[in-house]
């Protein structure tokens, strides 16, 4: 199964290729734009009588002319000879944080049909600019290393089942040049380059950016190195956590951890070592700088001077004793409902003016576009792709 020296084909030969020696169905996400529909078509021509492609498009049913956006992908992979099924977004949709929603509802309706047909893998057209993009959008958000790595190119999406990014290496213009060379019709969504969103204002900065060096290809690689440190960092503090971690509980604690070997570790260890433990205590998805926060001002510097302390975060307390002995348990419930809103994050107590930034690998899949108002629009991301 040879590419021949198309960079498409070379992308997913090998993903197809895995998929065959295991014998699992490939699903192939497609909306239509042109990133998507080189994917289908690139894919369609290296299949072999071994490999079995089929075809999904989410229909997210926010502008009135997605039904017919779905009908001619339909359309397109039949021509193709592929099977194809449209997975509808119904039930009512959120006010705000509308892009999040619909990520998550896409990703969710392509692991159940992923599950349901068989297949192994699920492969989408995201390209190097929609990485630039991710990484761009999260340092405005302020996040860390674990943000600014992006998109991963493969990651788990339910067990048994991979998600791909073929072409997240390539340039868009490389797939749009593609199809057009090929005749190959594909559906461009207008609000992509409308001001009220994000994206649009983003897109439109592009060519400024550029001339001062901060090109998709440089951000890309950015990303590139912020997953390569963050891997080596995240190991660290899973060893990190395997050597602190004591025996037994405490006063019905979940985790207790040697707080001296805690002390001892390089901050950026520290830091993603108490996540990891939060994360195993059950605490809820948390800020980086509320993270920083608990463990770079209050806990470390507790520790180094065997004080006690007691802290709250993402429903986790945190307290350290004289014994630099750290306990991590479920926090007791709040008893004024200002202080279970505060809590849970509620915003007009916290004064949250822009989007959260993770540490863990939180947000995967694409430039988010939290905070920003535009995203109330009747707008269908990822058309483009």
């Amino acid at each position: 199964m040879s590419g021949a020296g198309d960079p498409l084909r070379d992308a997913i030969a090998p993903w197809l290729e895995r998929s065959a020696r295991h014998g699992r169905a490939v699903l192939l996400a497609v909306s239509g734009g042109p990133d998507s529909s080189a994917l289908m078509h690139a894919a369609a021509a290296l299949a072999h009588p071994g490999t079995s492609l089929r075809v999904a498009t989410v229909d997210h049913g926010l502008r009135p002319t997605s039904g017919d956006e779905v009908e001619g992908v339909a359309r397109a992979a039949d021509r193709l000879g592929l099977p194809h099924t449209t997975l509808r977004w119904t039930g009512p949709k959120p006010g705000s944080g509308l892009q999040d929603a619909a990520r998550e509802a896409r990703y969710a309706l392509l692991s159940s049909q992923a599950a349901a047909i068989g297949a192994g893998l699920v492969l989408t057209g995201h390209t190097r600019d929609d990485q630039a993009e991710t990484v761009l959008m999260r340092l405005a958000a302020g996040s860390g290393l674990a943000g600014l790595a992006g998109m991963r190119a493969e990651r788990n999406l339910a067990p048994e089942i991979v998600l791909g990014r073929p072409f997240l290496h390539l340039p868009k213009a490389t797939l749009v040049a593609w199809c057009e060379a090929r005749g190959i019709p594909v559906l461009r969504d207008p609000t992509n380059a409308d001001p009220r969103f994000a994206r649009g204002r983003l897109r439109d900065a592009w060519p400024a950016l550029e001339r001062e060096g901060l090109s998709a290809a440089r951000l890309a690689r950015l990303a590139e190195r912020a997953a390569r440190d963050e891997a080596a960092l995240r190991s660290a503090a899973e060893r990190a956590l395997a050597t602190a971690l004591r025996p037994g509980t405490e006063q019905g604690a979940t985790l207790r951890l040697d707080g001296a070997r805690l002390a001892a570790l390089p901050e950026a260890v520290a830091l993603r070592c108490v996540d990891l433990a939060l994360s195993r205590a059950g605490a809820a998805p948390r800020r980086l700088d509320r993270l920083e926060a608990l463990v770079l001002e209050s806990l470390l510097p507790a520790l180094r001077r065997n004080a006690p302390i007691r802290r709250t975060l993402a429903g986790i307390l945190i307290a350290s004793d004289a014994a630099a002995t750290v306990s991590l348990a479920p926090a007791p419930p709040r008893r004024h409902p200002q202080d279970a809103a505060l809590a849970a994050g509620d915003p007009r107590l916290l004064g949250k003016g822009g989007p959260p930034a993770y540490i863990g690998e939180v947000c995967t899949d694409g430039p988010a576009e939290p905070g920003d108002a535009s995203i109330r629009g009747p707008h269908t991301p990822g058309i483009d792709r």
